[in-house]
């Protein structure tokens, strides 16, 4: 018994470490703790929504985090806040001397912030993991298989219109690049041994000395230069000094609104006055059509018998068109009224959701739009032009003038 109380305790304790190392396992593999990774920094204006430990992203990837957020000394009138970060293996191979840059950008509406990295384009890559050496001419011109080696180095020559690149960083090393070289008065350079590559990074690219440099831990990391976005407090806050600076105007165009719609009731009550009037005129003009119609009339005697049906059929179509237009009229007036009562509710229900809700600016900007175009429409229709003609007051007439006006010819020939 205690021999099997003995192999189980050793089991379990065997079981217990295997699922400590398989645990600690995945959380490196997961983390990238045993990845190699790439150290970047770069500059913003500000460290809103970023903190220590942020993932960093390339085209929708998690490649990185970031690893340091530090304010510049006071003594920097150019860079505000230092932000450092880290990108694991292979995703360190898109960073490239052109084309790559750090993006600020913003994740939510919340204020949160989210560092992206972008592709690089051309030039090299920022960092190498071939063994870099420095080479004499003689050296490299020595060596068993000088092709495998690339230059470490952009070589110019200076010209009175300034620095023309003459052999590019990594070329390798041919016999005809080593003759310019020697041509150029170099008998030193660094160069790259394509045939092996390293797990750790050997060397970095200085932008301004353009050429890779031996890389150590206590080297500068590369820089990627930052494009950063306003946060969205910021654009919030705008949002709402626009909407301050159109209140007035909206509340202007309410007033307008409200002198339209009362216009309106004051037309559709004169349409309606207008539409009685003429009913007894139509009741005259078919009695009157009626005696015309009646043998030994006035009418009969003036037109003859034979232009009688004519004319009594001409009459019974104007009797039908005067009472379709009077129920059209009617109709129009009763849709007019319904159309005037449902722009007061529209108006009324946009006054709530702007005092409800301040997001909605680019609606009341089509809403003020499409009303000014109907009122401007109203103005012009030839049945509403005269409710908006505007007569203008005795104190708004021009003065008469002082003297009676006289002709051009005339001031010609007597000049004063």
């Amino acid at each position: 018994m205690e021999r099997a109380v003995g192999w189980f305790v050793l089991l379990a304790t065997a079981l217990l470490v295997f699922g400590f190392a398989y645990y600690v396992y995945s959380t490196a593999k997961r983390k990238g703790w045993l990845l190699t990774k790439a150290p970047y920094f770069t500059f913003t204006d500000r460290a809103t929504g970023l903190k220590v430990g942020d993932p960093v992203m390339l085209m929708g990837f998690e490649v990185g985090q970031i690893t340091r957020i530090d304010a510049q000394p006071p003594e920097d009138f150019y860079f505000n806040v230092y932000v450092e970060f880290e990108i694991k293996e292979p995703y360190y191979g898109y960073m490239w001397t052109l084309g790559s840059r750090a993006k600020v950008t913003t994740a939510d509406f919340l204020g949160k912030r989210v560092l992206e990295v972008t592709k690089g384009t051309g030039g090299v890559p920022t960092y190498k993991f071939n063994p870099l050496r420095e080479l004499t001419l003689d050296e490299a011109q020595s060596l068993a298989n000088p092709e495998a080696w690339q230059l470490a180095e952009d070589v110019y020559l200076e010209r009175d219109s300034g620095l023309e690149l003459m052999v590019e960083a990594l070329s390798p090393l041919t016999a005809t690049n080593l003759a310019r070289l020697r041509e150029l008065g170099r008998s030193r350079l660094l160069a790259f041994d394509t045939r092996e590559e390293r797990q750790q990074i050997t060397a970095i690219w200085l932008d301004r000395k353009g050429r890779y440099d031996f890389f150590t831990r206590t080297n500068a990391p590369y820089w990627l230069p930052s494009d950063e976005s306003p946060a969205v407090t910021e654009r919030l806050e705008r949002l709402v000094d626009l909407i301050e600076q159109a209140l007035p105007d909206f509340l202007g165009l309410t007033n307008q609104i409200a002198g339209v719609l009362s216009n309106a009731v004051e037309m559709t009550a004169t349409l309606n006055a207008l539409a009685a009037d003429a009913r007894p005129a139509a009741t005259n003009l078919a009695y009157i059509s009626g005696r015309l119609r009646e043998p030994g009339s006035l009418g009969e005697w003036l037109l003859g018998t034979n232009t009688q049906p004519q004319i009594n059929a001409t009459l019974a179509s104007a009797q039908a068109a005067i009472t379709r237009a009077d129920t059209n009229l009617a109709s129009l007036v009763e849709n007019l009224a319904r159309s005037l009562d449902n722009l007061a509710d529209i108006t009324s229900n946009l006054n709530a959701q702007v005092q409800a809700n301040t997001n909605i600016l680019g609606s009341i900007s089509e809403a003020v739009v499409e009303a000014n175009d109907l009122m401007q429409g109203l103005k012009r229709h030839w049945l509403l032009r005269s409710a908006f003609r505007h007569r203008p007051a005795p104190a708004d007439r021009p003065p008469p003038p002082s003297s009676p006006p006289s002709s051009p010819r005339g001031q010609e020939q007597f000049p004063r």
